[in-house]
């Protein structure tokens, strides 16, 4: 029955998707107001069939603040990189820059006011993700990052990448640590099974702290699900 649920969420989700990208696209002479609507209807669409035709739902513990914080989130599915666009007020997003090339999505996501990441690229790159960082922190939007940098299996605790600890000294906002069990529900792979995805919210840590200090909390906090 897993499998049968995964291919009607997939001949379901994905086409319409298809419509509400090109509506975001078509929104986006009206402003990022509009376009951050679009972006949100997208996402209560995934909301809707994840839960419906998967069995998947969210479950938050604990306060998530709306304004002037830096996220810091665990990364196990594709789950929570739309379910951000739900549970956060207009969020700013750090993001890869490769998923930005993509067609039409990459011209909206850059209207969204996201964070480009290029850990390829060398000064110039990283000048621009600081520039588009302190926009951010003047818009006292929340800034959402994962810090591991890449999907992990569910019980990894990878390190974090160098992009937390700079963006945590150029932002100088205190840091909410997210931990999260959806790679339970949502392996990699194409089957996904029914579940709850628990969302937790950690103790809020303030900024100035040593860097080793704050990565430190922030990845005991992302990984207390990790069981």
């Amino acid at each position: 029955m897993a499998l049968v649920r995964t291919l009607l969420f997939i001949a379901i989700f994905y086409p319409g998707s298809v419509i509400m990208v090109l509506a975001a696209l078509a929104s986006v002479p009206f402003g990022q107001e509009a376009v951050i609507a679009s972006s949100r209807r997208w996402a209560l669409w995934h909301r809707l069939c994840a839960r419906l035709i998967l069995g998947i739902r969210l479950q938050i513990s604990g306060h998530l603040p709306q304004a002037g914080v830096l996220y810091a989130i665990k990364h196990e599915s594709m789950f929570e990189t739309i379910e951000t666009l739900v549970i956060f007020d207009r969020p700013v997003v750090v993001m890869k820059q490769e998923l930005l090339d993509v067609f039409g999505w990459g011209h909206v996501a850059r209207k969204l006011g996201v964070i480009p990441v290029d850990r390829e690229a060398g000064a110039a790159a990283m000048r621009r993700m600081i520039a588009a960082a302190k926009v951010a922190k003047e818009s006292n939007r929340p800034v959402v990052l994962f810090p591991e940098g890449t999907r992990v299996p569910h019980g990894e605790r990878p390190e974090l990448r160098a992009g937390f600890a700079g963006l945590y000294k150029v932002l100088g906002l205190p840091v909410v640590p997210v931990a999260l069990d959806s790679g339970k529900v949502w392996p990699r792979g194409l089957v996904k099974h029914r579940g709850v995805v628990t969302l937790k919210v950690g103790e809020t840590i303030p900024p100035g702290l040593p860097r080793e200090e704050a990565e430190r909390r922030v990845h005991a906090a992302i990984n207390a699900l990790n069981n």
